[in-house]
């Protein structure tokens, strides 16, 4: 059983072809010995009355459910593929069915498999390395044209509305724009990506008020430049950007396959950090692609990441909508302690700290001299992996400068602006107080502005005390900031 699912319930999908279905009218006939026994046809009927009980039962478990996900954000990723087969008649359906129970869709889809079909009818080329495209000339003039199709495929679809079917009155607004800023991918490994871009600016603001508004937002893997250039985004950062600039409850991904652990078992449900651990035993590159997506999106906001098959038509109701679900749920609960450090952190505290030191933004520690000063660290940990550490260095209590210095504030990319670095330099000056020095000190190359918000002054290097100027490393001009406790 999923236990985190929160704003779930048992309510089937085939709740909805119920009720189309209309009432049932029992019949009856006689056989030659005046009893009245069923027919095959009345034996179904019996069978449909049942289902329409069991749909009203579901129905009443889902009214509360159906109250939390009305207002709700949810985002959508669908592939390029999704939108030539079969699946994309019953997606429309159900995602009628979600905007009429009051939730905010914003939908993004991928066009590479029309891109490809494009490019192979004009004779033209075009290369695509680690999930993004060499998008020259021809690539962008395909990608701009498949987007205005694909575009008007969902909104024809989205405006059915004949009686006696799924969509019944069911006519919905669409709207779409430049609501992706984009910049150039560049150069990477020597190869110019020309006409690709990354996302550069979501503006949520202007989502907010279509979806506000009652609108399905279609997001095209598009976007544009401050100069008026177009650009080809990959579709899975531009729903995973959004689902973070909106603060999405949802973000879905469909992809071909489900993640799977060591033993060849779907995961049905796992946090980040353990999807991390997980996500380079997949053998599929584009999973592993959208499984870093959804593990960013987690950290940055996004509280749950859904990944649904492509192979099951009722994957987005039954994962929504059922306890159990049918893909794979991916949660940013967060669960982690501030604690002291021990030999065996030795590892996670280079893996933060080495990309800082080849920037020069840290002093050089060997894994020797980590060992050693390991009782001066503190780590924060989530579910075993260390994601920021810090050390407090105090000089003796004998010595009159009664001075402590601060090093090492270090937090992982995907866990910054969230206030760990602030918590772990709070915690080290309650230790400083708690050993009766008087200040404390640190140095730093490019974090200047953020010492001085949190109180310290900066000083010159030549005024500090006599131990810490002889080891003062004048090649990486650290600027040295004071504050008193």
């Amino acid at each position: 059983m999923r236990s985190k699912r929160g704003s779930e319930c048992v309510f089937a999908p085939v709740f909805c072809q119920i009720l189309l279905a209309g009432p049932v009218i029992p019949s009856m006939i006689e056989d030659n010995n005046d009893s009245v026994v069923p027919t095959d046809t009345q034996l179904s009927m019996v069978d449909d009355s049942k289902s329409h009980d069991l749909a009203i039962q579901w129905f009443r478990e889902a009214s509360p459910y159906i109250k939390a996900y009305r207002g709700a954000t949810v985002v959508l990723c669908l592939p390029g593929d999704l939108i030539e087969s079969d699946l994309f008649n019953t997606l429309i359906p159900d995602l009628t069915l979600l905007s009429h129970l009051g939730v905010q869709l914003v939908v993004g889809f991928g066009l590479r498999a029309q891109i490809d079909a494009y490019l192979n009818n004009e004779q033209e080329t075009s290369t695509v390395i680690d999930g993004r495209r060499v998008t020259n000339d021809a690539a962008l003039n395909a990608i701009l044209t498949a987007a205005g199709k694909a575009r008007a495929k969902f909104e024809s679809r989205l405006s059915m509305g004949l009686p006696n079917t799924p969509m019944a009155g069911a006519r919905l607004s669409v709207c779409s724009g430049n609501f992706i800023s984009a910049q150039p991918y560049g150069v990477h490994n020597g190869v110019d990506y020309e006409h690709t871009g990354t996302v550069r600016q979501v503006h949520s603001n202007e989502l907010r008020t279509h979806l506000a508004s009652g609108n399905i937002v279609l997001l095209p893997p598009t976007g544009y430049s401050l100069t008026g250039d177009s650009f080809n985004l990959p579709s899975e950062e531009v729903c995973a950007e959004t689902a973070i600039a909106l603060n999405a409850d949802k973000l879905i991904f469909f992809v071909e396959k489900l993640p799977v652990d060591s033993d060849g078992a779907v995961v049905r449900e796992a946090s980040a950090n353990t999807m991390e651990r997980l996500a380079s035993q997949q053998n599929n590159e584009a999973l592993m692609r959208t499984i870093q997506r959804a593990i960013k999106a987690c950290r940055k906001g996004v509280a749950r990441v859904h990944l649904l098959s492509l192979s099951d038509s009722n994957a987005l109701l039954r994962e929504l909508f059922t306890r159990d679900g049918g893909g794979t749920l991916v949660t940013a609960e967060r669960w982690e302690n501030l604690r002291a450090a021990t030999v065996q952190d030795v590892n996670g505290i280079i893996n933060l700290i080495e990309p800082q030191q080849e920037k020069g933004s840290l002093a050089l520690r060997t894994r020797e001299q980590l060992e050693i000063d390991i009782d001066h660290f503190v780590v924060c940990e989530r579910e075993g992996m260390v994601i920021a550490c810090a050390a407090l260095f105090a000089e003796p209590e004998s010595n009159p400068d009664r001075l402590a210095e601060i090093a090492c504030v270090v937090t992982h990319p995907d866990y910054r602006g969230q206030g760990r670095a602030a918590d772990l330099v709070a915690h080290l000056e309650n230790k400083a107080r708690s050993l009766h020095m008087k200040t404390v000190m640190l140095l730093s190359t490019n974090a200047a502005h953020w010492f001085i918000e949190r109180g310290y002054i900066e000083q010159a290097p030549e005024d500090m005390p006599t131990p810490r100027k002889i080891a003062y490393d004048n090649k990486r001009n650290s600027k040295v900031f004071v504050k008193q406790l």
